[in-house]
């Protein structure tokens, strides 16, 4: 029986971390995050419709600093909602341009859902942490280069 010749260390070294674009960590949570912005988008528009339909229909939890008409917040949420449905799409589609305009997209619904926290105090804390998420991994990943 003839000794197999040692390949040596895997490509990256031991313990060197592999290159951040081929992780399938970052390559599903930037699936994952299309899709979490293209979800988030969606219920925003229907946030802010609710919200423009009624003016009532969201309490307001004691005084808060940041006072707009309600209405004022529903056209705010259905336009970042809109947009980020059309990132969201173009981050599954695999459009280079999308990543950056999801990374400003979520940050911008962020601070979107921490100025409505007195009105919907839970789903905001929840669309907040979400956004967070989306942000790291759409900052993370780096896809491979296109070969020739």
């Amino acid at each position: 029986m003839t000794a197999q010749p040692h390949s040596g260390p895997p490509a990256g070294g031991y313990g060197t971390p592999p290159a951040r674009g081929n992780s399938p960590w970052a390559t599903g949570g930037t699936m994952f995050a299309g899709v979490l912005l293209l979800i988030n988008g969606f219920l925003a528009v229907l946030q802010g419709i609710a919200a423009i339909a009624k003016n009532d229909v969201y309490t307001r939890v004691g005084d808060y600093v940041y006072k707009i008409n309600l209405t004022g917040w529903g056209w705010i949420l259905v336009v970042l909602g809109a947009v980020a449905v059309v990132a969201g799409l173009g981050i599954l589609s695999g459009a280079a341009w999308a990543r950056a305009v999801g990374i400003g997209l979520a940050s911008l619904s962020l601070v979107a859902q921490f100025m409505f926290l007195p009105y919907a105090p839970v789903w905001s804390i929840i669309m907040m942490a979400l956004n967070v998420f989306v942000v790291w991994a759409l900052a993370v990943y780096e896809p491979e280069p296109a070969s020739r």
